[in-house]
């Protein structure tokens, strides 16, 4: 190890402002207003750990061994962090950015402008890069933000300046680079720091499930598959259509890590009745936003094409006037390629497109401390910029951490990245109409020309596959148990449903620090606070936590009978050729359909309106608490269906449950038997998660209809 104590202050890095040797003399961001942090000499023998930025899989068991010093790593990002009265002044201007009665309301931020308001004080970014660079890393740029550096070098420089070495790793046969133990910097530095943005190429997931091979016979003994025109018909879209909101004038941008066939999207729209000669307007782009950086590299297509693919198709099935825009970058070493793309849209543009939906997400208590804290960092610079963000909630009940297993062993936990205040998190439904044994009610025996047969809306239950479903529970059995050696879980009929697939939900608790065990939320992990906004929620716990999802909607993968079809053709890429009826193509779920949907009906409201929303968070839950009040509105209640009050924003899902199998001690009730379930107590049976009135974990505020949405947005939030 290095040892050598750097004796410049803060006053004296500003001196060096002249010097053309150095990145960060003539490139350096930050504020005007900005506190300067770094008041001490940089001692390199006085160092601190940046906490909760190891990845569990960087252990003995999975090494293979260092990486060589000479092994490239370019354009990783260095987070900063803001002085605390600064983030402070921060928040409070996002909270007048969406109060009526406020001076700032709508006025929104360039990246520049955020940069120069609320950047990093300018003297703490060039002490830090000057730092990197004494270790031979170039800074290739600092953000317009203020608040993130570029920069590249090698494994041994980050060795030497950090303390951590890098490593091959072999998990579950597939090769990974990781560092081994948590970075560590000059303490002097520590509170201008946030972290290194990720040290590690493990991929998030994508937020869909392919259709299920099972499901339930219905009364009609046959699927009833969700195409465009039943979208319509269920959420109320058809109104707005005829009244020419279609999403005209709109972007809608869908954030990806691959390229996909254009021409699936076209397929799509063409078998669906909407042909881009009916939308005039619409049309898919492919792009790799840019920055001074040069950190975006077209990705080409790979295994996440069918992402791509469901994502754009059904962001058009909602707003069929909009344009799509594809945005992508490729992964580098180490950081995820969509989020690279993200903020070069917000940092590289004046005026960025007003809808992002993002469709990949990772548990929370894997991510890493820095990599929450820069989607965090990115999507609040996305809402002063009036950007509204959708994300989706995730694709595994309450166990976020326990993606693809039969079973959960980590407890609860929340897919991250879409846990912030910043964004809407966006969750799945099923329909109840199987379990009613009302299919007959809801749709039509034979298709449409755009092969539609919804009838009305559906009543709608959690999405949830599990054994531990008490609805599947009752339905086959007769009986809601689910846990102990004669519930559900533990009957060979049951067994077959043990699965932790549907729509996620939960509080945030490991945002931020480390926890003690794996995947488990422990140790020193601390959640997101509650926002403002979900404060006083009729239905939301005073858990202190920013608890997700806000708001669902359909996004079952086949158990009750529906699913969402999809055109993804590349067989080579795992797709179905779009060709004859859609029984044949591609079928899925997943809250990877919600959440681009429900940013195609956020086109709506805009087109509507003619004005940017910013985060629509802060409407939703103003609409809610109108509806809702303090008691409930029976009147909205989603088991209503066809009979559901025609004024309600919301359709509130009040029957079924999100709960999962379990096995171990985790949040895992299981007083006899072999199989669990999710609770909140090991102890006694309080599943994670059931409806309940109101907002709940499973569902959020409910589903909506948008054309009431669109119809009711200007009377708490009016356009000025």
């Amino acid at each position: 190890m290095r040892k050598v104590t750097f004796l410049w202050l803060a006053a004296a890095a500003m001196l060096l402002f002249g010097s053309s040797s150095s990145f960060a003399a003539d490139n350096a961001g930050g504020g005007n207003h900005a506190r300067v942090m770094i008041t001490k000499a940089v001692d390199e023998n006085t160092r601190v750990a940046l906490e909760g930025n190891t990845r569990p899989e960087a252990n003995a068991k999975n090494d293979r061994g260092m990486l060589p010093d000479s092994y490239r790593l370019d354009h990783m990002q260095l987070l900063l962090r803001r002085p605390a009265e600064l983030e402070a002044s921060l928040h409070q201007f996002i909270e007048e950015l969406h109060d009526p009665n406020s001076a700032n309301y709508h006025q929104w931020l360039t990246a520049q402008q955020l940069g120069e308001r609320y950047g990093v004080a300018k003297e703490d970014v060039a002490a830090v890069s000057r730092w990197l660079e004494s270790y031979g890393f170039k800074v290739n740029a600092v953000y317009t933000n203020g608040v993130e550096l570029d920069f590249s070098g090698t494994a041994g420089q980050i060795r030497q300046a950090f303390q951590t070495e890098m490593h091959q790793l072999d998990v579950k046969g597939k090769s990974h680079i990781a560092n081994m133990s948590d970075p560590r910097i000059p303490a002097a530095l520590a509170e201008a720091v946030s972290g290194i943005v990720s040290l590690n190429n493990f991929k998030p997931h994508t937020m869909y499930r392919s259709k299920a091979n099972y499901t339930f016979t219905n009364s009609n003994g046959t699927f009833q598959a969700v195409v465009p025109a039943d979208l319509a018909t269920i959420y109320n879209l058809n109104s707005l259509f005829t009244q020419g909101l279609t999403g005209t004038g709109q972007t809608v941008v869908v954030v990806e890590d691959t390229n996909m066939k254009a021409a699936d999207w076209t397929s799509f729209r063409n078998k669906f009745g909407l042909q881009v000669s009916k939308y005039t307007g619409a049309k898919l782009t492919q792009v790799h936003p840019t920055s001074t950086t040069n950190n975006c590299t077209n990705p080409g297509i790979n295994g996440d094409e069918g992402e791509a693919a469901l994502d754009v198709e059904w962001a058009s099935a909602a707003a069929p006037n909009a344009a799509i825009e594809l945005i992508s970058c490729a992964d580098t070493a180490t950081n995820f390629g969509g989020l690279i793309a993200v903020q070069n849209l917000l940092n590289a543009s004046n005026t960025p497109p007003a809808i992002i939906s993002m469709s990949y997400g990772e548990c929370e208590a894997l991510t890493g401390a820095t990599l929450n804290a820069a989607f965090n960092t990115t999507f609040q610079q996305a809402v002063t910029e009036g950007v509204s963000v959708f994300v989706s909630s995730g694709d595994d009940s309450a166990a976020g951490c326990d993606r693809d297993a039969s079973s959960a062993t980590h407890g609860i936990g929340v897919t991250g990245w879409g846990e912030t205040a910043y964004n809407v998190s966006v969750g799945g439904t099923d329909f109840g109409d199987t379990f009613a044994g009302t299919n007959s009610t809801y749709w039509n025996t034979t298709n449409t020309t755009t092969f539609g047969s919804a009838k009305s809306y559906i009543p709608e239950i959690p999405w949830n596959d599990s054994c531990a479903s008490t609805l599947i529970a009752e339905f086959v059995t007769g009986s809601t148990v689910t846990y102990g050696s004669t519930g559900f879980c533990n009957t060979t009929t049951g067994e077959q449903f043990l699965d932790d697939t549907g729509g996620s939900g939960g509080p945030s608790k490991c945002a931020t620090g480390k926890p003690a065990m794996t995947g488990v939320v422990g140790g020193t992990c601390k959640g997101y606070p509650k926002p403002s906004f979900q404060m006083g929620a009729f239905g939301n716990p005073k858990d202190g936590s920013r608890d997700i999802p806000d708001v669902s909607l359909f996004a079952a993968n086949g158990l009750w009978g529906h699913y969402y079809v999809f055109c993804f053709s590349d067989v080579s890429e795992g797709g179905t050729p779009c060709t004859g009826a859609p029984s044949t193509w591609a079928g899925a779920g997943g809250t990877s359909f919600s959440s681009p949907i429900m940013a195609g009906i956020q086109a709506l409201v805009n087109q509507s309106t003619g004005v940017r929303a910013g985060n629509p968070n802060t409407v939703y839950y103003k609409l809610a608490k109108n509806e809702y009040g303090t008691t409930g509105n029976p009147s909205c209640n989603s088991s209503l269906g066809n009979t559901v009050g025609s004024t309600c924003v919301f359709y509130d899902v009040t029957q079924g449950d999100m709960d999962a199998n379990c096995t171990g001690t985790h949040n895992c009730y299981r007083p006899s038997g072999t199989n669990g379930v999710l609770s909140t107590s090991n102890t006694a049976y309080k599943p994670a998660y059931a409806t309940t009135p109101g907002w709940d974990f499973a569902t959020g505020l409910g589903t909506v209809n948008a054309a009431q949405l669109v119809s009711q947005w200007t009377t708490v939030a009016p356009v000025r």
